[in-house]
């Protein structure tokens, strides 16, 4: 990965309290573990930027090297790597995702 586009991920990360690499956006995904995730966050009503990983081939191989993680998507919270669909699904359902955003000062629907 070239340091333009670490450098790219690495602002999305930065200015983005809750930021969600993912395949489509937020209003349209076009992944069913892109939607899972971003439903998740729709029904906590958390404020996210997502970052459309088809636009940009470069962002959608780099944000893998990026994490060391292999899939899409993967979500952010305080520039911290918090995981793909299967573990942000049993955070959710565990009160894990909920801990993190308030250990975080995250604001969501409680």
């Amino acid at each position: 990965m070239d340091e333009q586009v670490k450098s790219l991920i690495q602002n999305h990360i930065d200015n983005n309290e809750v930021c969600l690499f993912m395949k489509g956006t937020p209003d349209a995904p076009q992944c069913g573990f892109s939607m899972a995730v971003a439903n998740i966050l729709k029904i906590l009503d958390v404020n996210y930027k997502g970052i459309n990983v088809l636009e940009d081939q470069k962002i959608r191989e780099g944000i893998k090297v990026f994490s060391d993680w292999p899939t899409i998507p993967q979500l952010y919270v305080k520039k911290e790597f918090v995981g793909g669909c299967d573990i942000v699904k049993e955070m959710f359902e565990n009160g894990e995702l909920k801990k993190t955003f308030d250990d975080k000062g995250i604001n969501y629907k409680k």
